[in-house]
């Protein structure tokens, strides 16, 4: 699985909580026109997300969370030939957070929408994301 990792300025928590927001994720995920949270968990975080992006591509995540470490992980639930699946991991260092991105696209996705996707790229946009978003 693709695997991207950038040290961001901004403390653990900060970047813990705007990843795991899915009303954020259109600020910094490229074409994506929508994302409606499906179901919660009792702590409030995101179990499942439906997805609309402008290349006409629907799908839902299911979310995985170890909060004491700060890792997430999703898998697709419906829409899976469309879907992604991939991780994100944010550990505390120097003077602000290690992220940790593996993304991994479906084979029903052409080229140009897997290079959308590329974990690096992703990584940066949400970097410049997060650097703008409130603490």
């Amino acid at each position: 699985m693709p695997t991207a990792s950038k040290l961001i300025p901004r403390p653990p928590a900060t970047c813990w909580r705007h990843f795991t927001a899915a009303e954020g994720l259109i600020g910094w995920v490229p074409g994506l026109r929508r994302a409606r949270v499906v179901a919660t968990l009792p702590d409030g975080l995101p179990l499942e997300v439906a997805f609309e992006f402008a290349t006409s591509r629907t799908y839902s995540l299911v979310y995985t969370y170890d909060v004491a470490a700060r890792a997430v992980t999703w898998s697709p639930r419906i829409g899976q030939r469309d879907a992604v699946r991939g991780s994100a991991r944010f550990d505390a260092e120097d003077d602000g957070t290690r992220v940790t991105y593996t993304l991994e696209a479906s084979d029903g996705r052409s080229p140009a929408e897997v290079a959308l996707g590329d974990p690096h790229a992703l990584l940066d946009a949400f970097a410049r994301w997060v650097a703008r978003a409130p603490a």
